[in-house]
């Protein structure tokens, strides 16, 4: 009797675990549905923001063409092709605070458009595929990059974009040290520009400057024509601000700071007419304009240009000049402006020169022990102001830095005199 009752107590137990069982199945199977239609949603959602990319670059985005230019528009790109130059004349595109949340990673699709009746560059433009006796395939490259113009990373939020700015029509061959540095370091700062002003969209046109009497790539298909400089122009139209960047297609030695200009700057040396579509006072205001801090990350916004190096006495150098002295084991003078300075827990104290930390170029340090040699507090005294030191030059963690000991091996100028490097 005992054991009947048991198994009769034992079985609201077993239903009700049975019950939950299927209450678990059923909400994970409402859970998938919802996850199918929330990505179902954010599909559509992408494609809507991607029509509204190519509406806003038709309303404002893009540079007024000429007789003859036809415009190609891709999902979140257009652009013009040049086709005696196998390359863009220049690609416009915006950058959408969605970049904050994007995930999307490099395809490295590389292919043609054939949107470009004319046809464009291809694989054997940059490199020949040469296959070995054993099956694999050799590459032997020209020596350039495949430079993107409007950069991947800025449609990391979209497969589809990204995915379309591998056309080769996007391309254009550019120095290894130049693609994957300083013009990198440029592309980043617009995105950096963007993910700081999220209530923003950041129209921008990219393109090299050619010309009839350029170098072509020999031993490519189509001889692509190699560029000397490049140029970059961003407009924000919520906080009406704007600039352009020319620089040059080789290792650049100079912060990209040295590099801006304004937007009318690249109209006359490109002849191309940028944000023609907006109001004729707006388009002068923000086409003239070149307010460098307004596009840096708030640590940097105190940064200068190194000074003009011709401009400096013989046996003075700039804080760029100055790493090429590094090895030289002699005693040489640096100039440039004090824009941070800290004090480490040992009583160190360290000064980067025209540009802060972590993009600081040259560094000087005052040991501890030699402070005492020093009769105002240089922690003070130098911030802001521009200084000539004078010593031998190290490397000290990837960075030129000179260690002075004594006064007399610093002066200090009240007013930096600042002159925009050209190159």
């Amino acid at each position: 009797m005992r054991s009947f009752f048991s198994f009769l107590l034992l079985i609201p137990i077993v239903v009700f675990s049975q019950t939950l069982t299927e209450r678990i199945t059923k909400l994970e199977q409402e859970i998938e549905l919802v996850g199918n239609k929330n990505a179902k949603l954010n599909e559509e959602l992408n494609d809507l923001k991607l029509e509204k990319i190519r509406e806003d670059l038709h309303l404002v985005g893009m540079p007024e063409t000429t007789v003859g230019e036809e415009i190609i528009c891709h999902s979140a790109m257009c652009l013009v092709y040049e086709e005696k130059h196998e390359q863009a004349k220049w690609v416009a595109h915006i950058i959408l605070p969605d970049i904050v949340k994007g995930k999307e990673g490099r395809t490295d699709d590389f292919r043609k458009d054939t949107l470009v009746k004319t046809g464009t560059a291809d694989d054997d433009d940059y490199f020949l595929k040469i296959k070995q006796p054993d099956g694999k395939i050799k590459y032997d490259g020209f020596g350039y990059d495949r430079g993107h113009l409007a950069p991947s990373a800025d449609f990391r939020w979209s497969k589809k974009a990204l995915s379309e700015s591998y056309y080769y029509s996007n391309m254009s061959p550019q120095q290894p040290d130049f693609n994957r540095q300083k013009w990198a370091s440029l592309e980043a700062t617009f995105r950096e520009y963007v993910t700081t002003h999220t209530e923003t969209q950041l129209y921008v046109v990219t393109g090299p400057i050619l010309y009839d009497t350029l170098p072509k790539l020999e031993r490519g298909k189509n001889k692509v024509t190699i560029p000397e400089f490049y140029y970059k122009v961003a407009v924000d139209l919520t906080n009406n601000k704007a600039i352009g960047f020319i620089m040059p297609n080789k290792k650049v030695e100079y912060p990209i700071t040295s590099y801006a200009v304004t937007i009318n700057d690249v109209e006359k040396i490109t002849g191309i007419n940028f944000f023609y579509q907006l109001n004729d006072s707006l388009e002068e205001v923000l086409e003239s304009q070149k307010i460098i801090a307004d596009w840096l990350p708030e640590k940097q916004k105190n940064d200068v240009d190194p000074i003009y190096q011709p401009s400096l006495p013989p046996g003075t150098f700039n804080t760029v000049v100055a790493k090429n002295h590094i090895k030289s084991g002699k005693a040489v003078s640096v100039t440039g402006t004090v824009v941070d300075a800290k004090e480490t827990k040992n009583g160190h104290l360290f000064f980067n020169l025209d540009k802060s930390s972590p993009n600081q170029i040259f560094s000087v340090m005052i040991m501890a022990k030699n402070i005492v040699n020093f009769s105002y507090n240089p922690l003070t005294e130098f911030m802001g102001k521009q200084l000539t030191v004078k010593g031998k030059i190290t490397d000290f963690d990837g960075v030129p830095t000179m260690f002075i000991e004594k006064e007399n091996q610093v002066e200090v100028e009240q007013s930096p005199k600042m002159k925009l490097i050209l190159e």
